[in-house]
């Protein structure tokens, strides 16, 4: 059973099965291979669930992460749950790294798709909210949805990191709700709302922002808990996932009565993920980097977990390993860990060529399965 993750950077994770599953199949036909590419709520989170369930794929056009138009992808699942990624309309790739910053950044087009999801009467909704460009608290979500923020003086506000603190009142008077609808947001951190360990100065840097952006972002979201308190009176301070995204978590879990999820383990019910493991002899997972961050919550941990399970070997595929360096055994539950790249060669290399490598790596392991068996075939690499 192949179940990996993305190798971001350079393969979805359903382009990093096709090749893994090519390799093994180049080895000997006698295996039976079920493919299920997984994410964790990132990358790559529609195009693994649609596979796996046999929904489809919708295009939108929103708004992106500076307000530019974008095509965005969503899911429809055969019950009639939507899947939408929030890096589709608010990631940060989209962002020229020279024009990064959290500050000015906007969930607008987020909410877009939500919308679209609720008009349509989804009965419910899953949200992946990795790999965001964001720090606006879910404001600009929000205000797709219909909600206004206003200043002191009674000005508008658009729903960006920047104008957070400016916030005085809020105006739901034409807020869409979503009743009856559920809301599931897939996340793989715990990190707060605010605070040293917060959406700010945990993320904000990655996305551009200086140590004084950090600050003012940090004092923003302060603020904007604050705000949401007064507005619905539910505390979002210690809510773990709320810091994730740019505290979009936090805003729909007020206002949309959404709950924040650990993204493996909602995915892996989506694609059947225990079930496939439960039958499998062997499965084979990966990732682009694998290391002691594998273990927090990503789709390897969640994976490992149900091959503990159910007692089933786990082989671990992966452009880096760092593990060796952190630890002097693999943890519990993975049987091996093999690096893709073949000699020395450049990371840029190593991604470019990343399918091929991967292929290589899966046909050799196969080769190493059948050992001992009669096998004729050609030998293609």
């Amino acid at each position: 059973m192949i179940c990996p993750d993305s190798f971001k950077g350079s393969l979805q994770s359903f382009e990093a099965s096709q090749a893994i599953g090519s390799g093994l199949e180049k080895a000997s036909t006698s295996f039976t291979i079920i493919e299920k590419p997984l994410a964790d709520g990132g990358e790559g989170t529609v195009e693994s669930i649609v596979r796996a369930t046999g929904g489809q794929i919708i295009e939108k056009e929103v708004s992106g992460p500076l307000g530019e138009k974008v095509k965005a992808k969503m899911g429809l699942l055969p019950d009639g749950t939507c899947v939408i990624e929030l890096a589709q309309a608010a990631g940060l790739p989209q962002v020229p790294p020279q024009k990064r910053n959290p500050r000015f950044t906007t969930t607008y087009g987020v909410g877009e798709l939500l919308k679209e999801a609720i008009l349509r009467k989804c009965p419910r909704i899953v949200l992946g909210i990795g790999g965001s460009a964001t720090c606006d608290g879910g404001t600009g979500a929000l205000q797709a949805l219909g909600m206004r923020f206003k200043d002191a003086e009674g000005r508008e506000l658009q729903g960006i990191g920047d104008n957070l603190p400016k916030i005085h009142s809020i105006d739901q008077s034409a807020f869409l709700k979503a009743e009856g609808i559920e809301i599931l947001i897939a996340c793989d951190v715990e990190n707060p709302l605010y605070g040293p360990q917060g959406a700010s100065y945990v993320y904000a840097p990655q996305k551009g922002a200086s140590p004084e952006d950090v600050q003012y972002l940090d004092q923003g979201l302060k603020h904007w808990a604050r705000l949401i308190h007064q507005e619905t009176g539910i505390s979002v301070d210690n809510l773990k996932g709320a810091g994730a995204a740019g505290g979009i978590g936090a805003a729909l879990h007020a206002f949309l009565g959404a709950r924040i999820v650990k993204g493996i383990e909602l995915i892996a019910q989506l694609v059947g993920l225990e079930e496939a493991i439960k039958d499998a002899d062997l499965v084979i997972s990966g990732e682009g980097k694998f290391d002691q961050q594998t273990l927090f919550g990503k789709v390897i941990h969640g994976v490992m977990k149900y091959c503990q399970k159910f007692g089933k070997p786990l082989i671990v595929l992966a452009g880096k390993i760092e593990w060796e360096q952190l630890s002097q055994e693999l943890p519990e539950g993975i049987l091996a860990a093999f690096s893709i790249a073949s000699g020395p060669i450049s990371e840029q290399e190593a991604m470019q060529k990343a399918s091929f490598l991967l292929e290589k790596v899966a046909f050799n392991l196969g080769r190493i399965l059948c050992l001992g068996r009669e096998n004729n075939e050609k030998n293609t690499f």
